[in-house]
């Protein structure tokens, strides 16, 4: 499995999220309230926008168009109208560095 290197963990406070390309797909990195670092695909199952745009809550994160909610450990979606989850890439913190696997682990692909 390969990791690539997206940034530093001291810069993305908890209850943010850090959007990057890894192999030309958009990417969401969250520091969620759990302390842990997820990260899935920046685009909604359902509308097809920036998911590192909406609200975060708990290990969930929610789509500012239509209110879908994906979980961040999962890419399940939560509540409709988004019925298909997004992919979920692994994190590694090395050093206080983020890396992010460029192959998803829930078998979505990007």
């Amino acid at each position: 499995m390969s990791f690539e290197l997206v940034g530093r963990s001291g810069d993305v406070a908890k209850g943010d999220v850090l959007s990057v390309e890894i192999e030309g797909v958009e990417v969401a990195v969250v520091h969620a309230d759990d302390d842990n670092f997820y990260a899935v695909r920046d685009e909604c199952s359902h509308a097809a926008v920036a998911l590192s745009e909406g609200e975060l809550d708990g290990c969930l994160i929610e789509c500012w168009l239509h209110g879908s909610r994906f979980d961040l450990r999962t890419g399940a979606p939560s509540g409709l109208p988004a019925t298909e989850p997004v992919a979920v890439f692994p994190v590694e913190i090395r050093d206080g560095d983020i890396y992010v696997s460029t192959t998803p682990s829930n078998g979505v692909e990007p």
